[in-house]
């Protein structure tokens, strides 16, 4: 954690690269003694506000956002008749830059913006992948998964992109977060679907395939025998039993 007289030193000049900060420094400059900092900062805020009403989104860009195509939520990645949305993504935000010069960790707010661009992708019908941010910002994607994993679960819920909407991938949170919800919580499926950005019909397989390998591995706890009863592949059996096993600890120990 950078301490805040440095950070302050480092990132709140940073602030003026954005809309409101722009505009606030051009009242101040050329209407020195007629606002107040306050005043300044309120009518900002209000031009910003009129900018957004009158601007469609796509017709412009701000300082900090990028434009990227990326998966349609009505195909998948690997479909030949894949579709790309250009959709239009806040890599870096005002509230990024205040938080920097108070010294919170850039760890913290790469959690906050990689929630942030997956949920403006999917409110613009597409999805990212954690490949998809990778490129963006110059990570593995494997380090983006971390980070996104760990705001996920600071915030106990499930963002929306490639590997939960799509089950795309190797990603195992959304199975974790519905089967949490409705078979350890007594939440209603529709409720889950709801909360973790499902279609119905997504959350009914999860649940039907995580009872059918619950049931075996009750009965007989061998993977073999899981997968040769079930019909599903070894990888998502293991996934099951993972979470079956994590349960069963959580169980002892509040027992």
């Amino acid at each position: 954690m950078i301490e805040q007289p440095q950070a302050q030193k480092h990132f709140a000049s940073a602030q003026k690269r954005f809309l409101q900060a722009s505009i606030e420094s051009f009242l101040d400059r050329e209407f020195p003694r007629t606002f107040g900092p306050v005043i300044r900062q309120k009518m900002a805020e209000r031009i910003v506000d009129l900018v957004d009403q009158q601007l469609p989104p796509k017709d412009y860009l701000r300082p900090g956002q990028c434009v990227w195509n990326a998966v349609s939520i009505a195909t998948r990645p690997d479909s030949p008749n894949c579709r790309l949305v250009p959709v239009i993504l806040t890599l870096v935000d005002s509230s990024d830059v205040e938080q920097l010069a108070r010294g919170i960790p850039m760890s913290v707010i790469a959690g906050q913006s990689i929630a942030r661009i997956c949920r403006e992708a999917f409110e613009q019908g597409a999805l990212l992948s954690m490949r998809d941010i990778g490129l963006m910002v110059w990570r593995h994607y494997a380090s983006i998964s971390s980070i996104r994993e760990k705001w996920e679960a600071d915030q106990k819920t499930t963002l929306p992109h490639v590997g939960t909407i799509q089950d795309f991938g190797s990603c195992i949170t959304h199975k974790t977060a519905i089967i949490r919800k409705v078979v350890y919580e007594g939440k209603d499926p529709r409720r889950a679907a709801d909360e973790t950005k499902h279609s119905q019909r997504a959350v009914d397989r999860y649940l039907k395939d995580f009872h059918r390998v619950k049931t075996c591995y009750d009965h007989t706890p061998d993977i073999e025998f899981v997968i040769r009863t079930t019909g599903l592949s070894k990888h998502l059996v293991n996934q099951y039993v993972g979470i079956i096993k994590e349960y069963e600890k959580r169980s002892e120990k509040s027992a």
